[in-house]
């Protein structure tokens, strides 16, 4: 395991730094601490947010001194040795390619030599994990991207990309969880909502699981959007072991 060091983030949070390079090892690392920090729920602290390489602690300074939790926080990486990796979650997120649902998909055929299909067949082939959250609440980040659907951004962006639109931009996919501005290219749209806040836990998805986009029909999109408006349909979760996926 590469050095973990802690650094100060003015007087309420803790920058604990995994490394300075993207990857999946990173990422395996962060996760492992998340499950030793969730289990010993430390005093003070309120929230933890992980992103590629690091994970921000913010805590109440006027319930836990500053130099406590540091030695608290060592400890949890100290105690990451004998942790348990725990199992990641595969999402299976429906997504309708082209046309209405994806205005870019030909363009990015286009750019890079391919037919539309066969980005559909390749952005569909693998599972992408879920390195951090960001942008918007609950919009992924995500890593594992065939290098041959690569497409630079819009030259001029959105005024507004619909919540579930699935975009390319540069060498990363992701999907929008809320209407919004935006530059990514938009191959398609899924209408399972990433942003719920009529549920308990909003968010869908959590960093260091993965998704595998599924590509559906227009009647079938029709169908599962329906259900999510009644409140009736549940994205399907598989739980893998770490090593049956590489991102």
């Amino acid at each position: 395991m590469s050095r973990i060091y802690i650094e100060a983030m003015g007087d309420s949070a803790f920058s604990v730094v995994f490394g300075h390079f993207i990857s999946k090892k990173v990422n395996q690392h962060i996760r492992t601490f998340l499950a030793v920090l969730d289990a010993k729920q430390l005093y003070g602290v309120s929230e933890w947010v992980p992103s590629y390489t690091s994970v921000t602690v913010y805590y109440d300074p006027a319930r836990v001194s500053y130099t406590a939790l540091k030695k608290e926080l060592e400890q949890c990486i100290g105690e990451m040795q004998d942790a348990v990796l725990p199992h990641a979650k595969v999402y299976e997120i429906p997504v309708g390619y082209g046309g209405e649902y994806g205005p870019d998909l030909e363009k990015v055929a286009e750019h890079n030599q391919l037919q539309p299909e066969q980005v559909i067949e390749r952005h569909t082939a693998n599972p992408y994990l879920i390195y951090m959250l960001g942008f918007t609440p609950g919009f992924p980040y995500l890593g594992g991207m065939n290098e041959s659907l690569s497409t630079p951004r819009l030259k001029t962006p959105r005024s507004l990309v619909k919540a579930g639109s699935v975009g390319i931009a540069g060498a990363q996919t992701g999907i929008y969880s809320l209407d919004s501005p935006g530059g990514w290219n938009i191959i398609g749209r899924s209408p399972v909502k990433l942003l719920d806040m009529k549920h308990t836990q909003p968010v869908l998805l959590a960093a260091g699981h993965y998704i595998r986009f599924i590509s559906v029909s227009a009647k079938t999109y029709q169908s599962i959007e329906q259900q999510v408006c009644d409140g009736t349909y549940e994205v399907k979760v598989d739980e893998v072991k770490e090593e049956d996926y590489d991102a």
